[in-house]
């Protein structure tokens, strides 16, 4: 399969860090941003992206800004159906400001299959061993 990537402006293009990655990673197209402790932002990408009808551009976090600076990404989906610049939500959990320079990966894309399905209203669901035993249900962490 192949996605199509427009440059709206000079950046990186996204790409497989290593072989066998899930993700392909994603630059910041912005010059220098130093994002606080607990703010978050929507940083431009400077690619537009034609994800296959099918299928759909999860973004997720990368694990070396999360573990490090406490980075996370917010608000990631892309559906095949849009058009518009990728633009990566980050919020910074981390104690201390993080720059966040031109070119420096951001965040990762999976592109992945989907399915949809159709919606049944019922009275009930049907019974399982769980039922609605929710965090912590299954003992100790």
């Amino acid at each position: 399969m192949k996605i199509k990537i427009q440059k709206i402006k000079e950046v990186k293009t996204p790409n497989y860090a290593h072989e066998g990655d899930a993700g392909l990673d994603i630059y910041s197209a912005e010059e220098g941003y130093n994002l606080k402790s607990g703010e978050r932002k929507g940083f431009l990408t400077g690619i537009k992206m034609e994800i296959p009808s099918g299928y759909v551009g999860l973004i997720w976090d990368k694990s070396g800004l999360a573990t490090k600076h406490g980075m996370k990404t917010m608000a990631g989906v892309i559906d095949s159906s849009y058009r518009g610049e990728i633009i990566i939500v980050l919020i910074n959990l981390g104690d201390e400001d993080y720059l966040v320079e031109k070119n420096t990966k951001i965040a990762q894309i999976l592109i992945q299959k989907i399915e949809r399905v159709e919606i049944e209203e019922v009275e009930d669901l049907n019974k399982t061993e769980r039922e609605d035993g929710g965090f912590g249900s299954t003992g100790k962490l």
